[in-house]
């Protein structure tokens, strides 16, 4: 059986960075875009599987290959990450994580789905990996 996957969404220098540590705590996970000039950029850091999601469709059409475990989304925008929170709450059940600069979005990101708002100056969240490590619901795949 497979296990869930992680899903980050890092259009932030702050989400790349978690990208890469969590790469070398050895977490496998999915990296979320929207544009094609993202995932070029994240092709070139060495991300290997990436879903990208066209987040002006009404729908999410394309449902991804992999069971979607816990979802961690970089603010880059509040448009944006509401739309990303809509989209990834139809393909998983496990909480959602949002990492955000600005203390006024938290209850709309709640309303939307989000299981946790974090609130970081600089969105050094490396903590959250310990304790994604430490559930085990994530494999390699």
């Amino acid at each position: 059986m497979q296990s869930d996957v992680l899903l980050i969404a890092a259009p932030t220098k702050a989400g790349e960075e978690f990208m890469k540590q969590t790469k070398l705590v050895g977490l496998p996970f999915i990296a979320l875009t929207n544009n094609k000039m993202e995932r070029i950029r994240l092709e070139a850091q060495g991300v290997k599987q990436i879903i990208q999601v066209d987040t002006l469709e009404q729908r999410a059409s394309n449902i991804p290959d992999y069971p979607i475990g816990n979802v961690i989304l970089f603010e880059e925008s509040l448009p944006l990450c509401c739309r990303y929170i809509q989209i990834c709450r139809s393909w998983t059940s496990r909480p959602i994580y949002v990492v955000t600069q600005s203390v006024n979005p938290r209850l709309i990101y709640k309303g939307l789905g989000a299981d946790y708002v974090i609130y970081s100056k600089n969105g050094d969240v490396k903590f959250l990996l310990s304790s994604l490590k430490a559930n085990k619901t994530i494999d390699s795949f």
